[in-house]
């Protein structure tokens, strides 16, 4: 029987953290629920997760801070499940690293959907993770942009020969626009491209993500040749940067 993916709920509210639990369950995961997150790491080194499910208000230490120690420590998903659904709370998350973000009241089937993309492409990560295969060795080609490489299959990227280090999420961007070369995609496209539903909210993550890609990609990250912004449409991967 193969093991179950594990997800740590840090959830204060009973009621929430017992929908989250029942849906999640039924679902086939494993949960666990904590109240708060003032030793989340010590826990998750006895009890390792596969995802956390993350509320943002939490008594004393508050979900950015948790958001920013676990992510520091650990690459799996982080999902933030908070009441609080003004964009500058979203941006702040993704800019720390949250995976995505979940606005109370939610819809526990949504919920269940998320977690289970979020899931998916976090184990397709971890099986590509450290294969040393040679652009020869690779199924899908290497694909060049200037002096950026980009190894779909074994999941690395190189700027001038020095391997830039992308969570998954910047990875799966990357790689869709870079096999999608001058095509305009709305933030809304790549939304659902990249985290496998049809995503209904606020898309403010898109910008945080095209902007931390270009911060390690770009020369000059304020003005991007590979990553463009196409105004009042999306963006491109232009192919041939100058």
């Amino acid at each position: 029987m193969a093991e179950k993916d594990r997800i740590l709920i840090v959830e204060d509210d009973e009621d929430i953290s017992m929908i989250e639990e029942t849906y999640l369950q039924s679902a086939g995961y494993e949960t666990t629920v904590l109240r708060n997150g003032e030793n989340i790491l010590s826990y998750m080194e006895e009890h390792p997760c596969d995802l956390v499910l993350l509320d943002l208000m939490l008594p004393g230490k508050n979900g950015y801070e948790i958001c920013e120690e676990i992510r520091k420590k650990y690459d799996l998903p982080i999902l933030m499940v908070t009441a609080r659904n003004e964009s500058i709370d979203k941006v702040r998350g993704f800019n720390i690293g949250a995976d995505d973000y979940i606005p109370k009241p939610f819809d526990p089937m949504e919920l269940t959907v998320r977690v289970r993309a979020n899931l998916r492409q976090y184990h397709r990560l971890k099986e590509n993770a450290g294969k040393t295969s040679t652009p020869e060795e690779n199924t899908v080609p290497e694909i060049r942009i200037g002096d950026l490489r980009i190894q779909p299959d074994s999941w690395r990227v190189f700027k001038k020969d020095q391997e830039i280090r992308l969570p998954n999420r910047e990875f799966e961007l990357l790689k869709f626009m870079a096999q999608n070369p001058n095509i305009v995609f709305s933030r809304e496209q790549l939304m659902e491209k990249i985290w496998g539903y049809d995503y209904v909210g606020d898309t403010s993550t898109i910008m945080v993500h095209i902007n931390r890609l270009r911060e390690k990609i770009e020369d000059d990250p304020k003005n991007p040749k590979i990553l463009e912004t196409v105004w009042g449409a999306g963006y491109r991967l232009n192919k041939n940067p100058e």
